[in-house]
């Protein structure tokens, strides 16, 4: 009898309060396998595993790629890598990102539901803009539970807001909640049904783990999706668009993933870095136009250095109407830096 023993947790913002206190509250005996995805930077070492382990009964750690999956165990995703679960064992890769992370919620949700099916319980925690949703549609959608925290109990209410918003959740609890939950549901017997496997599931989660030495052609997302008219802020290849349950996604052929909320918040940066480099580029010409007047004036060459001071006021007149743009526009879009840099403070974690 199988029952729900493999548990896929996602969190970002708030992320290590609220999985300390839940590795604190877990029994020591918990029949159930638990892997987690902390949005954490890629420029520093993760220390959540070390923290884990000494909040709580359950072993934590990095797993190495090809590491046998086994109960009672808290495998967490390293940074820089994408945590996936195949039958038996993890998978740790250096995948596409997605929605700007890696390692990212959604891959790990999808995986563990292609594979187990209805024994995965998928958990979306505290967290900014909507990662995890489309993970845990995908949860639901090969049999699986859905769980939420309450978005009252979050500190950041955006992941759990989302995934109640698009995802019929099995259960919305507090922190304080979720362990007895969980090992609860890690006793329950899954119901015997007949399943059948999602192509979509299967194609995005081998997106992420094409081996790209051997030049094996990775699905195309035509297969469940349409061309949009928009380009992948990571490679600037075509996005692929679907709409899944509400939830609008897009995905480019080469396997990098975003919600629209997290494709608009890219957009806004990848502007931001625009409008700063044409206003630096509008210095620096009015800067070299100033200097090539004086020097045409030294050479009495009047006529060239009239026209030299005419482009430099014509772009110092353009600076100031940039400056102004860029420093009195509209307030940054919280949740947008999240995704694209990962500067909250747990990046260190």
């Amino acid at each position: 009898m199988q029952n729900h023993d493999i548990i896929v947790i996602g969190a970002s913002t708030g992320g290590v309060e609220a999985l300390t206190l839940l590795a604190r509250q877990l029994p020591k005996d918990l029949a159930a396998t638990v892997l987690v995805v902390l949005h954490v930077s890629s420029q520093h070492r993760s220390y959540l595993p070390e923290i884990l382990t000494r909040s709580g009964p359950l072993p934590a750690h990095h797993p190495r790629d090809g590491e046998s999956l086994e109960q009672g165990r808290i495998y967490v995703a390293p940074n820089d890598r994408h945590l996936l679960v195949e039958s038996g064992r993890v998978k740790v890769v250096k995948g596409p990102r997605e929605n700007g992370h890696r390692p990212a919620v959604d891959p790990l949700f999808r995986s563990a539901a292609s594979v187990y099916g209805p024994r995965v319980v998928g958990v979306v925690l505290t967290g900014a803009l909507d990662c995890g949703t489309a993970g845990l549609i995908a949860v639901k959608k090969e049999g699986g539970l859905a769980v939420v925290q309450d978005p009252r109990d979050a500190v950041c209410p955006d992941m759990p807001r989302s995934a109640l918003e698009f995802v019929a959740a099995d259960h919305c609890v507090r922190m304080d909640e979720l362990a007895p939950l969980l090992t609860r549901l890690a006793s329950q017997a899954v119901p015997a049904r007949t399943r059948k496997r999602s192509r979509q599931v299967a194609n995005e989660v081998k997106a992420m783990t094409v081996d790209i030495p051997s030049m094996e052609e990775p699905p195309t997302p035509s297969e469940y999706a349409k061309p949009s008219h928009f380009s992948c802020p990571d490679c600037g290849g075509v996005l692929f668009e679907l709409d899944e349950d509400g939830l609008l996604r897009f995905r480019c052929r080469t396997g990098h993933g975003y919600t629209g909320e997290a494709l608009s918040g890219s957009q806004q940066h990848q502007l931001d870095a625009a409008l700063w480099a044409a206003l630096r580029a509008l210095e620096e010409s009015a800067s070299l136009s100033r200097r090539m007047a004086v020097r045409a004036r030294e050479r009495n060459h009047a006529h060239s250095a009239e026209r030299f001071d005419e482009r430099a006021r014509s772009a110092e007149f353009n600076v100031e109407l940039l400056r102004r743009a860029v420093l009195g526009g509209p307030a940054p879009f919280a949740a947008a830096t999240e995704g694209a840099a990962s500067d909250g403070p747990e990046e260190a974690l």
